[in-house]
């Protein structure tokens, strides 16, 4: 078969062709068809097994009445049996006459497997409830679970807290009775970020 004559007209799309399929590689390929000669212009990264030359059977695409530029999302299946979504771009001349069509075919196979690997890992369906002989006394949860409830009431995160913001945190802490576990205060100052000795002395500065 013989290969289409170098245009220079299409040469811009075949970069942007290298650019795509080179920054999703190895997961894109990018296909341009010629639609002046209904032929495969140039293809990055190949994954369908065609070749440069192969007819496109776009004829549709030559009529003034398509008006869409890009045609998709949509799905097919490749020669291997993996799924492909796929997105064409109908690229016109200065007249506005449709010239050629690049068409971007993402393998999303790799991307369901990771899907369906990641549900079954995080399935809660595989969770018991908390044991209570392992639980009942379990201090760091108790603060863990009040710490993130107080955070969320005032739409705060951890590495935002101010130097107030910490220690009327601990106070809300104590009246909780969180510094009843051992270690309790150690746990409190490394998960704020502060010394122990300030966690004490905001403790101190209560009871006064």
């Amino acid at each position: 078969m013989t290969a289409p004559e170098f245009d220079p007209a299409l040469d811009n799309y075949r970069a942007i062709a290298d650019a795509i399929a080179t920054l999703f590689f190895p997961h894109a390929e990018v296909v341009l068809h010629d639609l002046r000669t209904q032929k495969v212009d140039y293809i990055a990264n190949n994954l369908s097994k065609r070749e440069i030359g192969d007819d496109s059977s776009l004829e549709d695409m030559l009529s003034e009445d398509v008006a869409e530029r890009n045609i998709g999302p949509y799905e097919k299946l490749n020669w291997d049996g993996q799924k492909i979504r796929s997105l064409s771009s109908v690229l016109r001349d200065g007249e506005g006459l449709p010239l050629a069509v690049l068409c971007i075919n993402l393998n999303i196979s790799l991307f369901e497997n990771a899907k369906a690997a990641l549900d079954l890992f995080l399935s809660p369906s595989k969770l018991i409830p908390q044991p209570d002989s392992l639980f009942r006394d379990d201090w760091q949860e108790r603060i863990n679970t009040f710490l993130h409830a107080w955070l969320r009431e005032r739409q705060l995160s951890l590495n935002l807290l101010t130097r107030d913001h910490k220690r009327e945190l601990v106070l809300a802490l104590h009246a909780e009775g969180a510094f009843k576990g051992k270690s309790a205060s150690n746990y409190v100052a490394n998960v704020l970020n502060m010394g122990r000795a300030t966690v004490y002395k905001h403790l101190k500065e209560m009871k006064g």
